[in-house]
């Protein structure tokens, strides 16, 4: 990446925010193009383009997970990297599947932050050193495992299921998404469970994740329909 690292700093508490924003705007090879304390305005700001996003894990305004996916949605393209105290192994499972790029400790070192943000910025996977080194091999290595003979590929799937799992990747409720089709909450609580069997998956957030992974760089998702 030859042109500067365009970085978004999300985090509610103002001092770290605004201390970290200001050490970051003196690095020549990085761009703070915002700085915000309530996530859910970065999702309708598709004029930021970040390459990374500095992601607090815990935010008071909104679910730091559900905005990850919307995320996601928004920006493809861009790389998130959550900041925590001490974060917990099952929640950075969660994390890692719903496509966060990387983690720092908010106590490690703003040297630790930089290389952070550089390498997620060019490809590549960062843990803490205190963090399980496997984490990220173990999810690829099951994620790959399983997108061989990938369930979007090989499952025939209903207009409707694939409406509903496009919502459910957008980062919407059951509730949301009975009012965006009209449809009763317990039809759609219906559907999720088809979904769920057919794709051989567990959770919603196993739905968004395997619907990101299964959209071509420039193309619609490849999930074949059914008629209803």
């Amino acid at each position: 990446m030859n042109r500067r690292i365009r970085l978004i700093v999300v985090e509610d508490n103002r001092l770290l925010r605004e201390g970290l924003t200001i050490m970051l705007k003196g690095q020549p090879d990085i761009s703070v193009v915002a700085s915000l304390s309530n996530g859910d305005a970065l999702v309708h700001g598709k004029r930021f383009r970040p390459d990374v996003i500095l992601l607090d894990f815990v935010l008071k305004s909104s679910s730091s997970l559900r905005l990850v996916q919307a995320i996601r949605t928004t920006f493809p393209d861009a790389r998130i990297i959550v900041m925590d105290l001490a974060p917990v192994q099952p929640a950075l499972v969660d994390y890692v599947r719903a496509g966060v790029a990387g983690f720092v400790l908010k106590d490690a070192t703003f040297e630790d932050f930089l290389h952070a943000i550089r390498d997620v910025a060019h490809g590549k996977k960062v843990l803490p050193p205190m963090l399980t080194s496997s984490l990220f091999s173990d999810i690829i290595a099951r994620a790959t495992e399983m997108h061989k003979g990938s369930p979007f590929k090989s499952t025939r799937m209903t207009g409707r299921e694939r409406e509903v799992v496009d919502l459910i990747a957008g980062g919407m409720s059951n509730k949301q998404i009975a009012t965006r089709l009209n449809l009763a909450v317990d039809t759609v609580k219906s559907h999720v469970h088809n979904i769920l069997e057919k794709l051989h998956l567990h959770t919603r957030l196993e739905i968004a994740t395997y619907r990101h992974a299964a959209v071509p760089p420039h193309g619609a998702p490849q999930i074949p329909s059914a008629e209803e």
